[in-house]
């Protein structure tokens, strides 16, 4: 097996391409980068920024520079000793004439060669959500229109831009009389038909990725749609250009464990292999799963234990409490967001479901059945199960026993609930189970991630993918039980701090977990900012707008991606004002995608523009001076993970421009196009310097630690992780564990934490009168003479004092020598 010692991940397009990604090159060596992990590269549709809505599954993207390009950045990267990840899409792909394939299916519809590739119901015409009004409007409106498509060369229907490919026996259209009806006899005369954009969570033919209608579902549990749609890829493994492979969204398959045994059949057992794979508090991944591991949720959720004070927090919940009406627990806040989705947001993917069940059992009654089936994916504790041709594991026994348990005392009947959970169970009703595992893990995303996390703001740090925003710290030992699981169980899984889709950079999330070393000083500032600003805010609906729960939310926002420098704040007001419109719509309380209220998204975008403008200069510059004590504390925490991350089981991921300062916001803020070459260059200029800024502080760290896992992979890969216990009065302030094999290797890591109020003035390190008496005490295994490897210093002895350690740098890593 090759695995990384570390890896990068590169977002494409927006401007990177391979030809600029191949200048990044040097960079990702100097930095001591193992593995380039690109985003798809897949064709997908023009303009797309992201790459995740493919076109053609065997084809590189012309708009990054096409194979040729490809192949230019992989030998480049060969020279240079880097291997390639490459994230591939099994889940889906586009709802576009440009997909080849699905062009296919709208000419000719059930008879086509494609038409089973994708996983569409064909007991009636494909449904095409794309209007913005209903069908009759549009037509009145004259807005179809027939025409020679010039990519095509056949005639199309025209919707604005949207062009579609017509059936065979209606193409001489184009030269016919337009007369009254016409329009509608070709449509009618169609494989597929037209309807509201707004329709397609009530009614949908085809199943889609999460919410997104323009992502249609691929069938790759059929043998010839996975060979097929998998062609080029393994054409690249087999080539050697490609090392690793991300598989995005591994729970969308109907069966995940029998696609990932075929995908390790055919790209062998040396390629490295990692799942984008939410996994809930306390779930496991399936063991019999083929690959290294997750892309690492999970580690995010893990340094929350270590860096988020429990005592603060509980002071912070406190405070938000008091605030107005959107504080039920975790539990009642997510059972109204999963109803919400069920209810609205998957209406049509639920009515599926319950037809399944109605016809197995056409004996229960219809509001029975939908009762236990919503009650169920109410209760669900995690995303999903994975049965698949049989009986559950006892793993997934036991989570759906767990469900049943939980959602009986919400139904009037149980014997639909005890039926439906019989068949999940031992899978008689193998297509009902395949769609209720893809659904329930929709609606537990939609709802906690992209719902609950809007709603329920108390510490925003905690509101991360995979993150339960509720549960108190479990603490040092919690922490060093789970890296311990983790090198037993996936020591080759990612860690991440950043990813494409994280709330937030790993620098603004790291500053906003001091909130809770200083809760009573957070909470009297966010009311003297209430107060200066509450005449930027205005009455909507007879309601003061932003609520004080939203502007609680918005000033934690603002604290985690203000500048150091408060000039530097004019260039945020943009960012900041698209973050709080898609906040508020995410939050789908008083606005949403679906339906927005435009009176009040201005409202809080004026709010949001107001805190951050340069002629609100008394808030601005009393913002400013409280954050400096978190935007330092800040820093430590950073520091600590970023350490952590390199150090502890797992293969640490850098996301791009994370090496540095990452104050980032959610997407499409974190996906900005980086002038890496730019950035890299100042970077070099800036750590020859005595007085390193954060960012070139933190880039030096990272250097050194990425040296040492290149030159000891195999310590760092495989070798034990022993927690190291501090003692004395300080004792909580600090994190440390070792790493350590059979041949003495070992390196030693050390993290401050808790340090809010602490920290001498200009340094991140603790003045050295603060630790006292505080030691580490080394095992007596670790022999011979030792050194910091950040500052090169040497240490004796087996008593390690912080005073000593800890007295330049709030982090160290200590190895032999």
């Amino acid at each position: 097996m090759n695995v990384p010692t570390s890896t990068y991940r590169l977002q494409l397009r927006n401007g990177m391409t391979f030809e600029r990604v191949e200048r990044t090159v040097p960079h990702l060596q100097a930095l001591g980068i193992d593995y380039l992990y690109l985003s798809p590269i897949m064709s997908a549709v023009r303009g797309s920024t992201h790459g995740y809505d493919v076109t053609d599954c065997n084809e590189i993207d012309a708009a990054l520079g096409g194979r040729q390009g490809f192949d230019r950045l992989t030998r480049a990267l060969e020279v240079a000793g880097l291997g390639l990840i490459v994230d591939i899409v099994p889940n889906h792909m586009a709802v576009s004439a440009e997909n080849r394939w699905f062009a296919d299916v709208l000419e000719f519809g059930s008879t086509s060669p494609f038409a089973s590739y994708f996983d569409i119901d064909w007991r009636e015409r494909l449904t095409l959500p794309i209007l913005d009004k209903p069908l009759d409007e549009v037509i009145k409106d004259g807005e179809l229109d027939v025409r020679r498509d010039p990519d095509l060369g056949e005639p199309c229907l025209r919707y604005f831009d949207t062009s579609l490919p017509l059936a065979p026996h209606t193409a001489d259209f184009l030269s016919c009389p337009r007369k009254k009806g016409e329009i509608e006899a070709l449509l009618q005369a169609q494989h597929w038909q037209l309807t509201c954009w707004k329709d397609a969570s009530r009614h949908l033919s085809y199943r889609r990725f999460f919410e997104i209608a323009g992502l249609v579902g691929l069938r790759v549990e059929d043998e010839q749609v996975f060979s097929d749609s998998h062609r080029l890829i393994f054409e690249l493994v087999k080539s050697g250009q490609v090392q690793g492979l991300r598989l995005d969204h591994i729970d969308g398959l109907a069966d995940p464990g029998t696609y990932l045994k075929r995908l390790r059949g055919a790209v062998g057992s040396d390629l490295f292999i990692v799942v984008e794979k939410i996994l809930a508090h306390g779930e496991k991944l399936p063991a019999d799963w083929p690959v290294e591991g997750t892309t690492g949720y999970e580690f995010i959720t893990a340094l929350s234990d270590l860096l988020v004070h429990p005592g603060g927090l509980k002071v912070i919940h406190g405070a938000y409490s008091m605030l107005g009406t959107h504080s039920e627990g975790l539990d009642s806040g997510l059972r109204a967001a999963k109803t919400l989705m069920i209810d609205h947001n998957f209406q049509g993917e639920m009515e599926r479901i319950r037809k399944l069940a109605q016809r197995a059992r056409p004996d229960l009654s219809e509001n029975g059945i939908a009762a236990a089936i919503r009650e169920l994916l109410i209760a669900f504790p995690v995303y999903r199960t994975y049965g698949a041709g049989g009986a559950l594991n006892k793993q997934d026994q036991d989570v759906l026993r767990r469900a049943v348990t939980k959602a009986l005392g919400r139904v009037s009947c149980s014997q639909p609930l005890e039926w439906l959970a019989s068949v999940l169970a031992d899978g008689s009703e193998p297509a009902l189970r395949c769609r209720f595992q893809q659904l329930s893990g929709a609606i537990m995303a939609k709802a906690m991630e992209d719902t609950l996390f809007y709603r329920q703001t108390a510490l925003l740090a905690l509101n991360e993918v995979g993150g339960e925003p509720d549960k108190a710290p479990q603490g040092l030992k919690a922490f060093h039980r789970q890296m311990r699981k983790r090198l037993c169980k996936c020591p080759h899984g990612l860690s991440a701090t950043s990813t494409h889709d994280t709330k937030r950079g790993e620098d603004a999330r790291a500053r906003l977990y001091a909130l809770s070393e200083a809760p009573l000083f957070w909470r009297h500032a966010f009311h003297e900012w209430s107060e200066m600003n509450r005449h930027h805010g205005a009455k909507h609906q007879g309601v003061l707008t932003p609520d004080p729960q939203l502007e609680w939310m918005l000033y934690q926002s603002l604290a985690g991606c203000w500048p150091e420098d408060n000039h530097d704040a004019d260039d945020l007001s943009h960012r900041f004002v698209s973050y709080a419109e898609k906040a508020v719509r995410e939050a789908k309380l008083a606005t949403n995608w679906h339906d927005p209220d435009a009176a009040y998204e201005q409202t809080v975008k004026s709010y949001a523009a107001a805190m951050t403008s340069g002629s609100n200069s008394s808030f601005r510059t009393h913002f400013s001076k409280i954050l400096k004590p978190f935007i330092a504390a800040g820093h430590v925490n950073s520091l600590a993970q970023t350490l952590i991350k390199l150090a502890a089981p797992g293969v640490p991921d850098i996301y791009q421009g994370s090496e540095r300062l990452d104050l980032s916001l959610v997407d499409p803020d974190n996906r900005h196009m980086l002038d890496i070459l730019l950035s890299a260059e100042a970077m070099a200029v800036e750590t020859k310097r005595t007085e390193l800024s954060f960012g070139a502080l933190k880039l030096r760290i990272i250097q050194s630690s990425l040296k040492q896992r290149k030159e000891h992979p195999d310590l760092f890969a495989h070798g034990a992780y022993l927690p190291l216990l501090a003692r004395g009065r300080r004792s909580n302030h600090v994190v440390a564990f070792v790493r350590h094999d059979e041949s003495g290797d070992y390196a030693v890591a050390v993290a401050s934490r808790f340090m809010f109020g602490h920290l001498a003035d200009g340094s991140l390190a603790a003045a050295p009168e603060f630790w006292e008496d505080t030691t580490i005490d080394l095992p007596p295994s670790l022999v011979g003479p030792r050194r910091s490897v950040f500052s090169g210093c040497s240490l004796n002895g087996r008593q390690l004092a912080l005073s000593s350690v800890l007295h330049s740098l709030p982090v160290a890593l200590i190895a032999p020598g």
